[in-house]
């Protein structure tokens, strides 16, 4: 289903969603907001993908809530606030999944009028992070096969990381200044941009939308009546 919609429709779905999760101060619709969000994951087809995700997000919900909890904050306030980081960043991961970030960029030039350059920047450092974990592991692997141990203390594991930081690093900057040079020789810059994909909203990206809006309005009212 979101698979067939257009990226300024599921933009507009991941503003939506997070908004809700900012609006929202009780426990209870936080927690159908984030199973909400995990079924249409599974929908998608991207949920057993992206439950390394998932969990890691889990378990740094977790520890925003013991750090409110400890800062002098009620038990209520602490399930709060690890629901709503987890509500407002599933939902990212599920555009991610779901659109191509060439389509992403066609979007936000298009249909939202950010100027070429940020929407650029904005996709080109989402392509990064995937590509940056993935070096990463790479490196990570190579320095094991070399004799590098990750065993013994806190400080002895940071020291020995170094040895991974250190090439990923230059192996990040060597790719940035490839990218630099590529845009560099196809014109980036130049005021003219033509975009392959067709972003453009159809009948029932407008229906989405509308549906949106109207449990975005819903959401506000149950908020004023205090039943959110």
């Amino acid at each position: 289903m979101m698979k067939n919609l257009v990226p300024v429709t599921k933009l507009i779905g991941t503003f939506a969603f997070s908004f809700w999760a900012l609006v929202m101060h009780t426990t209870l619709p936080l927690v159908i907001l984030v199973v909400i969000e995990l079924i249409l994951l599974g929908l998608c087809g991207s949920l057993a993908r992206n439950i390394k995700a998932v969990f890691s997000l889990a378990v740094f919900a977790v520890f925003l809530a013991v750090v409110q909890l400890l800062g002098g904050g009620s038990l209520e306030s602490a399930y709060v606030t690890g629901l709503r980081m987890l509500a407002m960043t599933i939902v990212f991961i599920i555009l991610l999944t779901t659109t191509r970030l060439q389509d992403l960029t066609a979007a936000l030039v298009k249909q939202i009028k950010i100027p070429y350059e940020y929407a650029f920047m904005f996709t080109a450092a989402l392509r990064f992070v995937p590509d940056f974990i993935a070096e990463s592991k790479a490196v990570q692997e190579a320095q094991a096969c070399r004799g590098l141990s990750t065993k013994g203390n806190v400080f002895k594991k940071v020291i020995n990381y170094m040895s991974v930081v250190q090439p990923l690093m230059l192996k990040s900057l060597g790719r940035s200044e490839t990218m630099a040079l590529s845009l560099e020789l196809r014109g980036f810059g130049s005021n003219e941009h033509s975009f392959m994909s067709n972003v453009r909203p159809k009948g029932r990206d407008y229906v989405g939308i509308v549906i949106m809006l109207a449990l975005s309005c819903f959401v506000v009212y149950l908020r004023l009546q205090g039943l959110v």
